[in-house]
């Protein structure tokens, strides 16, 4: 998963609105376009796409963390907290 975020994440920072970017790439993992499937990496990057001014990514988050565990929504804000204090 890591070689896939890296890149990917790099190519959102790119596109014109870095927040549409990011909210495109949570799209991505949620539905499984182009990658594997994973709620958790979802909802990471629709988090911080909606921290960087995304009303879409917002919405989107409420839904994904509507069917995250617990434990897995504190593994994805902690990612999210993690990629929001080196970029």
């Amino acid at each position: 998963m890591a070689r896939f975020e890296i890149p990917m994440s790099e190519m959102a920072m790119m596109g014109g609105n870095g927040a549409d970017a990011l909210c495109e790439l949570g799209v991505n993992y949620a539905t499984g376009r182009g990658c594997t499937t994973d709620l958790v990496a979802a909802h990471k990057w629709l988090n911080i796409a909606a921290i960087r001014g995304s009303a879409r990514a917002a919405e989107l988050r409420a839904d994904v963390a509507a069917t995250l565990t617990k434990m897995q929504l504190a593994t994805a804000l902690r990612a999210a907290r993690e990629w929001m204090t080196t970029h």
